[in-house]
């Protein structure tokens, strides 16, 4: 595959303005300007027509496949509101590859998803990413798990409230995830022990404390929901407890702490921006949000909490960004390899990079135009 005459953006170097992408089986085989195309190419050649040639799109954090479209309890799979504590929960066995949105995915050149349980429980499961294309998810994996789901702030106090269970303050939200965690360095030790010592018993089988001895040992990190300011710090303060790899999901309030997030090296998935204050730690909701962070030295990306935002909205998305003062690039890389990075997936995704997964959009105008149309999504080198 060979696509020629596009402004190509590559993500880890300079915009070629006049260039051309090869692709070899599933990999990008070569990038460079027009004058460099390689000549006589035998395979299909896409024609960009003057448009943009970027990386496939990849939104960070959303709920892709749980919560089925149109539908009502009978495909609502995002939450499992009867445990506090799920750690065990696996996105892949509810994601169903042949909701309608996938292909909306696909259309509007969203070409990876990391998505899983939703914010009702202090720990809700494990998140996975996935290529938007396939119709059987274990095809369709690019990592699984990728990343443990917690919960801070309202979510897990009202859906508890509601049935007169721990938790209903954010005090008891904290208090089961630290309980939790204890529990699993607590295990992982015993595992440890048993198979160093032929004489010691291993613990009997945990299927929750099993999911979080990657977590406990910085195998796999955590991605937290917190809206408020006082939300992240707690799962700042948690993630130093416990040594955790850790992620802010949302961080509506990080304009207010920019710096601290900063210095405490925590990269924050930022949205989504689309939509109403609907709830009270939404109060401080700014398009100037992912601006603020990113010129702090944060990392940042963007997303769409899909339902909350349809997937297809993601450069939308990042198009507010730049409204609210990020420049288009930065942008732009908030849903490429920046998203990429946050998700530990830039070494095969988010930049034209040869060697690089072929995931590849072209678009007639700028990536981030609203009234820009994709001409062609390749997904692993395929054209889709």
């Amino acid at each position: 595959m060979l696509i020629i005459n596009g402004t190509v953006h590559t993500m880890d170097g300079p915009i070629i303005e006049k260039g051309y992408v090869a692709v070899t089986g599933r990999k990008i085989a070569q990038v460079g300007p027009m004058e460099a195309c390689p000549q006589n190419w035998e395979g299909e050649v896409i024609e960009a027509q003057g448009g943009h040639i970027c990386p496939g799109f990849i939104d960070a954090h959303c709920h892709l496949g749980m919560f089925g479209d149109a539908l009502g309890f009978e495909s609502d799979d995002g939450n499992e509101e009867t445990d506090p504590s799920t750690p065990h929960l696996r996105a892949i066995d509810a994601v169903n590859p042949l909701d309608r949105c996938f292909s909306e995915a696909r259309a509007a050149g969203v070409t990876t998803v990391l998505t899983g349980p939703g914010s009702a429980n202090p720990i809700s499961g494990q998140f996975a990413a996935l290529k938007t294309d396939g119709r059987w998810v274990d095809a369709m994996v690019v990592k699984a798990p990728a990343a443990m789901k917690l919960a801070l702030g309202e979510n897990p106090k009202q859906v508890y409230h509601d049935r007169d269970e721990s938790p209903v303050t954010r005090m008891a939200t904290a208090a089961i995830i630290r309980e939790n965690l204890r529990k699993a360095v607590e295990y992982g030790e015993k595992l440890d022990k048993a198979a160093q010592d032929e004489d010691t018993d291993p613990p009997d089988y945990d299927a929750k404390l099993e999911a979080l001895i990657p977590v406990v040992r910085g195998e796999l990190p955590v991605h937290i929901h917190a809206h408020r300011a006082d939300d992240i710090a707690t799962g700042a303060r948690i993630a130093r407890e416990f040594g955790l790899r850790c992620v802010i999901v949302h961080g509506t309030e990080g304009h207010l702490i920019p710096e601290l997030l900063a210095e405490a090296g925590i990269p924050v998935i930022t949205g989504p921006a689309l939509g109403d204050r609907s709830k009270p730690e939404l109060a401080n909701m700014a398009l100037d949000n992912p601006a603020i962070l990113q010129r702090a030295g944060v990392p940042v990306a963007i997303c769409t909490d899909h339902p909350e935002v349809p997937v297809q909205y993601l450069p939308l998305c990042a198009a507010l960004a730049v409204k609210g003062g990020m420049e288009e690039e930065e942008a732009l890389a908030a849903i490429t390899i920046n998203a990429a990075r946050i998700a530990g997936l830039d070494g095969e995704l988010g930049s034209l990079t040869p060697g690089k997964e072929a995931d590849v959009v072209v678009i007639d105008r700028g990536p981030l135009n609203l009234m820009g149309r994709v001409r062609a999504v390749l997904i692993g080198g395929r054209r889709i």
